[in-house]
């Protein structure tokens, strides 16, 4: 049981480390954002937050049929 504790720990030591190689040893380094609005591509494709969608479709004039219409013609 302490073996398995042992080498678990150790596991996870060694993922921790190499995840934070690039915080570590670069200068101002820090993780990638995982949020959609700061992807280029993913803004580039004209893909957008859930929040911001759902902002989208709740604003005057852009009620849900109008919008399932658009999106039925492409």
């Amino acid at each position: 049981m302490t073996e398995t504790l042992i080498v678990s720990v150790l596991i996870i030591a060694i993922a921790v480390a190499l995840l934070s190689v690039k915080v570590i040893f670069r200068r101002n380094g820090k993780f990638a954002s995982p949020h959609i609005h700061d992807s280029e591509y993913l803004k580039s494709k004209g893909i957008h937050c859930v929040l911001d969608q759902d902002r989208e479709m709740r604003s005057p004039g852009k009620g849900v049929s109008e919008k399932s219409k658009s999106y039925k013609n492409k």
